[in-house]
């Protein structure tokens, strides 16, 4: 991506050097590992938290530590600071256009290790994520290394999309969307609310994807193999993938975050047309997704 001269976002919060315990035994790559396929196979926080711990994760006090960023660390700081500029650029530009009210900015908040939100204790092993209840989403910088390192998914754009996928989520929120949702997974069995679940995170997908349509057409800063970064980053997440390469078989059921196939599917879709009408994943049977 062409990002020089671009703004970065004022709504960041660096907590990076607020220590939520360090990352022992399995290394931050085989933490996460251990916390997707926790929340891949339907666990929730407290079992992530439980299954690390055993495995000889992540442990120790906050504190506060006194340390240098390395240059990929700022330029991964900065980048990220960009791409939250930009969803916020383009989506208060697409609410005003179409009607749909003030849109109100996420705060992004840099971490190390784990740290406090308002949906309970948010650790690295979790990946980026987003708590509708602080309306804050959450990265450790060292996810985009794991990535790269586990799954092989690597490049800017890809990382772009990650971000821009969590933003995502707050669009679902500040539409009432999100909102909707969580109520009826609360009043749902495991294999049903897990069912939704997939069709909140595909329309994220779809959302990130309405993002980079015009983040394109109004900046001009994707350049060849970019969408193709993102798309295959999308192939690498889905939950058939990460549970064949974690134990060689998956299991449908406990599907959280959609297939490979449709991930691709609901990004690609929203890149090709920018437009959050062609977005309803809660309404199409499960063989239409």
């Amino acid at each position: 991506m062409k990002l020089d001269g671009r703004r970065e976002s004022s709504n960041v919060e660096d907590r990076r050097r607020m220590s939520g315990g360090t990352a022992t035994g399995l290394g931050l790559g085989g933490v996460l590992i251990v916390g997707i396929i926790t929340l891949l196979m339907g666990g929730d926080l407290g079992d992530v938290v439980q299954n690390v711990s055993n495995s000889g994760g992540i442990g120790g006090q906050t504190t506060e530590m006194t340390r240098e960023f390395t240059a990929e660390e700022e330029a991964l700081a900065k980048f990220s600071r960009q791409i939250l500029a930009s969803t916020e650029d383009v989506w208060s530009a697409y609410f005003k256009a179409k009607g749909l009210g003030a849109y109100r900015n996420p705060t992004l908040v840099l971490y190390t290790d784990a740290t406090a939100t308002a949906c309970g204790t948010g650790q690295a092993a979790m990946g980026p994520f987003y708590c509708s209840s602080d309306q804050k989403l959450y990265i450790d910088l060292s996810f985009f290394s794991s990535m790269k390192k586990q799954l092989g998914a690597d490049g800017d754009f890809a990382y772009a999309y990650v971000i821009a996928h969590e933003v995502g989520h707050h669009v679902q929120n500040v539409l009432g969307i999100l909102g909707q949702a969580h109520q009826q997974m609360a009043r749902m069995n495991k294999t049903d609310s897990n069912r939704m679940s997939v069709r909140i995170e595909l329309q994220a997908d779809f959302f990130a994807g309405v993002w980079a349509h015009y983040e394109k057409a109004s900046f001009g800063s994707l350049e060849k193999g970019d969408l193709e970064e993102a798309i295959r980053c999308a192939s690498v997440i889905g939950d058939d993938y990460l549970q064949k390469k974690a134990q060689g078989y998956a299991v449908e059921e406990s599907f959280t975050h959609g297939t490979a196939a449709q991930r691709m599917k609901w990004l690609k879709k929203g890149i090709d047309t920018g437009d959050i009408e062609q977005g309803d994943t809660f309404s199409l049977r499960d063989s239409q997704l």
